[in-house]
């Protein structure tokens, strides 16, 4: 019996140590189309409708994130008419596969709280759910509708929820505008002190 505790403990320690290590860093894959795209003209701006009115709340909420980031590109916003770029967004979150790295922790995984946290319980520890989350951003010309860049972010966690992922994808997807020269990119984020994410590293991803 005592023998069987101490092989449980010990387990119990190393699961701990792994997912504590799983969260040591914050990261997220990013994609863009094509990877030689310029935004020429004025950096003005509209966001085009959420799909669905379900996804409003949501839309809504990121919209905030992406109007920042924008900003600090100097893209401003503007009405229907006067806008050079209408932005679209789409977000999903699905089941991914199980894996432990340091880029799976994102937004309330980090913090121990809630469906993707240490107090969880065993089933977070042994293999519990993972979600892959995602954001794609699509600029299109307003005059003619074609489309001049897209960029995608994405990331995982035990989180079923994409929100708390959301302002780390829009500061991935939005680290730099645009992405040049490679397709795939890796991003490497931190929570500053303010509880905002920061971006410490942009490197391409390696074949």
């Amino acid at each position: 019996m005592k023998h069987t505790t101490r092989m449980l403990a010990a387990l119990t320690a190393a699961s701990l140590g792994a997912a504590l290590a799983g969260c040591a860093g914050i990261a997220a894959d990013v994609r863009t189309a094509p990877p030689d795209a310029q935004l020429r003209g004025a950096h003005t701006y509209a966001f085009a409708d959420a799909p669905l009115p379900a996804l409003k709340n949501d839309t809504m909420q990121s919209e905030r994130w992406i109007e920042a980031e924008l900003a600090r590109h100097g893209f401003v916003a503007a009405d229907d008419a006067r806008a050079a770029y209408r932005v679209s967004i789409a977000f999903d979150t699905r089941p991914a596969s199980v894996g432990v790295s340091e880029q799976d922790c994102v937004g309330s995984a980090c913090a121990g709280t809630g469906a993707g946290g240490l107090s969880g319980g065993f089933g977070t520890l042994f293999g519990g759910p993972r979600y892959r989350h995602s954001l794609t951003l699509r600029f299109f010309s307003n005059a003619t509708g074609a489309e001049r860049y897209t960029v995608s972010a994405a990331s995982e966690d035990r989180d079923p929820r994409i929100v708390p992922a959301l302002p780390y994808l829009v500061k991935s997807a939005l680290a730099r505008l645009p992405y040049g020269g490679e397709a795939g990119w890796r991003v490497k984020l931190r929570t500053a002190a303010d509880g905002a994410p920061e971006v410490v590293s942009v490197k391409p991803r390696q074949p």
